[in-house]
């Protein structure tokens, strides 16, 4: 009796970061499928971050469940399901698709289970089916877009071709592209998700003659898109534009030299001039072979950090769903963008910019910052968010 009393009262002298269950995280990952080269980047994103945090979510112990499923949203289903049912999951994160985000979003938010998007941004849950549940933590579907249809109106193009894959994510695209431009476009193409020849759009697009083109194809699709516009021919007369997804790291990368000159959009870059955001990359650099990191790899870090300091401001206490959600929308820690908040809607308000595929001193292809293009944007679905 002695020995069990000694025990009882051993325990009760451990700190409660030893005795309370950890903390748990899903994350739906896109190593295969039509995001691969994005997941992979996502990915090393989250690792970063999670290593830089010793395991641990503002301090307290932690468990990141990762598991794969390609950009499936039947399948992203049977997982998110199983994290929530069996693995009893407190936070959400990790798809690259906007299918994928609408597909589990509901099933998280009937769990009351955060999710915290890492990437994805679609505009029904920012504005109708806006949910207490959801932090669009990265950006809204349509802005880089819109900073993109921005850019190309104050350069002069006047005739131009716009093309993406026919998903939510690719017609949210197009629609933010059309409302920054400001005016009519020439020409609107759709593609097959994952497609990988783009001989017809192609022809379209010489049959156009543009003024310039305007792509959303992430991932493999924009590899793939822009080698083959390159030998096509089109690349001398007819300039490329893109949000940050189709001139990013990844498709640097694979494309390399034809990749220069290349102008895109993003609310974060390699060379944004704050402390958080040099050491990041600077770290992810060591990590990572000298690799440049990715908005993808950004945006990944970004939650995994937003997530500790909302853990850490709630001492733990994840049990405590409004004082969580209230946390996360504070959004109180050092972001590599910059300082942002979030609006009604629980997507950030921030600033976006326009960068250009250069090289660095040592002759490696980067994105380059040329200049901002919105300070402070607000996406424009939040007034019908009623939150």
């Amino acid at each position: 009796m002695r020995g069990l009393v000694m025990m009882v009262v051993a325990a009760c002298l451990l700190p409660s970061a030893v005795l309370a269950k950890p903390i748990k995280v899903g994350i739906a990952n896109d190593i295969s499928g039509p995001f691969s080269a994005i997941g992979a980047e996502t990915r090393d994103g989250f690792n970063l971050a999670i290593k830089q945090l010793d395991g641990k979510l503002g301090g307290f112990p932690a468990e990141f469940l990762q598991s794969d499923m390609g950009g499936n949203p039947d399948q992203a289903r049977q997982l998110v399901n199983r994290y929530i049912q069996r693995e009893k999951i407190d936070f959400f994160t990790g798809p690259v698709g906007s299918n994928v985000a609408l597909a589990v979003g509901p099933t998280l938010f009937n769990a009351k289970v955060p999710f915290v998007s890492s990437n994805p941004g679609p505009s029904q849950f920012a504005g109708k089916q806006c949910n207490a549940y959801w932090f669009g933590a990265a950006y809204q579907n349509d802005a880089f877009h819109e900073a993109a249809g921005k850019m190309a109106a104050s350069r002069g193009y006047k005739n131009m071709v716009v093309l993406a894959p026919d998903y939510p994510g690719g017609k949210d695209g197009l629609a933010g592209f059309k409302r920054g431009y400001g005016e009519s476009v020439t020409q609107e193409i759709y593609t097959r998700l994952g497609q990988i020849d783009y001989g017809a759009e192609l022809a379209q697009v010489r049959a156009a003659k543009p003024d310039a083109v305007y792509i959303f194809l992430p991932s493999t699709m924009g590899i793939n898109f822009i080698k083959q516009y390159v030998a096509a021919g089109l690349s001398p007369d007819v300039p490329l534009i893109g949000p940050g997804f189709s001139g990013d790291e990844d498709i640097i990368q694979a494309v390399g030299e034809p990749m220069l000159g290349m102008y895109n959009t993003a609310q974060w870059a390699q060379d944004l001039d704050n402390p958080a955001n040099k050491a990041f990359v600077e770290a992810f650099r060591e990590e990572y072979k000298g690799r440049y990191p990715s908005v993808y790899a950004a945006q990944a870090y970004d939650v995994i950090l937003a997530l500790d300091a909302a853990v850490q401001q709630v001492d733990g206490n994840v049990e405590d769903k409004e004082a969580v959600l209230k946390a996360l929308k504070a959004a109180d820690y050092d972001s590599v963008r910059g300082d942002y908040v979030y609006g009604v809607n629980n997507y950030p308000i921030q600033s976006y910019y326009l960068r250009v595929v250069d090289k660095d001193a040592e002759g490696r292809l980067i994105n380059r910052l040329v200049e901002q293009v919105f300070d402070q944007y607000q996406d424009v679905y939040v007034d019908e968010c009623k939150l």
